[in-house]
């Protein structure tokens, strides 16, 4: 069972505007703070040398710059407002030094405002920007209006990039944690299910001879604390398997020593029929030796059909005392095949109606125990519907196949078909 992805706390709050981590955010600052220096600051010296006392205000405004871009990635939107200021003073002091360029670290700001600011923000960040279309027109004409547009707009569109990045990527994210609760769900049906049905008959057997035949109702009180026993081994090992802090050396909460016992598989089919045959249910099994050692994905995908399809004869097989399970080996795929001699003409119920009608005095069968109990009848076809999908939905997620139906000749058929050199 492989370990579930870990999934960053609250990775789907907020949207695209999930700020950014301390780490990101100083790599951000150093980043543009060298931009800024390199290019803006370089242009302020060299065309600021013979203008007197502008270059060193000029050079404080860019330092300004540099120590706002600090909380780029807290404010953009406020920082923005400020380089967008000092860069137009900057431009207004030296001329020379074209807006394009003193207006770099607002560039840089619009483009964190575009990824990560509410998509009627980043629009009306650059509407704003736009609105110094008019002095780079004046000052450069249309070859200086025409740089800037595209310098502005691609600042703009590099975020606007970012943020389809990141939706993508938190939409490939919430797939995921899905596909992975279902398959957690889909594992905790499966083994509860499979053993509240046994435990349910077992327990409506013992009732019926506790007084008569004390031994019998003994031998069935142990069935359900053995089938018990497994179902908590198995829910440990699925807990343990998704535990966010479980640790590859094995040390857990149930003691340094302890046994831990091996998880679903084929290996175990044997165990998993004489939990049906404890309720009185004769189960014939048949496996080949060349369905051994199949990748781990389709070795549990099989032994989890098998037992769903176990507990739907049991729950819902009516007049059945006989399954018959075959694991086989064709064509370079597993061959599942579970069929019961019940009465099934309209398909399997999902009521407790017509499913051995009543028991004969004290000694009933397994297929009239889940009938009735002292209270009314049991519906233990609660839940029936998801077993057959579930069971389909195994199959197609080791790319097998699945169908399910009434025999002509009565009895019900489980037949699935699986690679068996699916990848684990």
């Amino acid at each position: 069972m492989d370990r579930s992805s870990r999934v960053p706390e609250g990775v789907f709050a907020g949207g695209a505007r999930a700020g950014l981590s301390s780490r990101a955010a100083r790599a951000l600052w150093w980043g543009s703070a060298f931009l800024v220096l390199g290019v803006l600051g370089t242009s302020v010296v060299v065309e600021g040398v013979d203008h007197g006392w502008r270059l060193p205000v000029a050079s404080v405004l860019v330092f300004v710059q540099v120590c706002a871009l600090r909380w780029l990635g807290r404010a953009p939107v406020t920082v923005l407002a400020a380089v967008a200021v000092t860069g137009l003073g900057v431009w207004a002091l030296l001329p020379a030094v074209t807006l394009t360029g003193a207006l770099l670290a607002a560039q840089v700001a619009l483009c964190v405002v575009s990824a990560t600011g509410p998509r009627r923000v980043a629009a009306g960040a650059l509407a704003a920007m736009f609105l110094a279309a008019p002095p780079a027109f004046g000052a450069g004409g249309p070859a200086g209006l025409a740089v800037y547009l595209l310098a502005v707009v691609l600042a703009w569109t590099a975020g606007q990039w970012r943020r389809a990045q990141q939706a993508r990527m938190r939409a490939e994210l919430h797939r995921v944690v899905m596909e992975e609760r279902a398959r957690i769900a889909r594992e905790v049906h499966d083994v509860v299910a499979h053993t509240l049905s046994v435990m349910v008959i077992q327990a409506g057997a013992a009732d019926d001879v506790f007084t008569q035949q004390p031994e019998q109702a003994r031998q069935a009180l142990r069935a359900i604390e053995t089938g018990a026993r497994s179902a908590l081994g198995e829910l440990r090992l699925l807990l343990r398997a998704f535990r966010p802090d479980a640790e590859e050396d094995g040390a857990g909460d149930d003691g340094a020593g302890e046994q831990r016992e091996p998880g679903p598989s084929l290996a175990r089919l044997d165990e998993l029929a004489d939990t049906v045959r404890a309720t009185g249910m004769t189960v014939n099994v048949h496996r080949e030796d060349a369905t051994a050692g199949l990748p781990a994905t389709v070795d549990l995908a099989v032994y989890r059909i098998v037992q769903e399809a176990l507990t739907n004869t049991l729950r819902h097989a009516a007049g059945a005392d006989e399954v018959n399970v075959r694991v086989t080996a064709e064509d370079g795929c597993v061959v599942v095949t579970v069929v019961d001699n019940g009465r099934t003409p309209q398909g399997r119920g999902s009521t407790a109606q017509g499913r051995g009608s009543t028991a004969q005095g004290k000694g009933r069968t397994a297929q009239g125990r889940a009938r009735t109990t002292q209270g009314g009848p049991v519906v233990a076809g609660a839940g029936a519907g998801r077993g057959l999908v579930g069971m389909k939905e195994r199959a197609h997620l080791v790319g097998g196949s699945l169908r399910a139906g009434a025999l002509p000749g009565g009895g019900f058929e489980v037949a699935a078909r699986l690679p068996m050199e699916r990848a684990s």
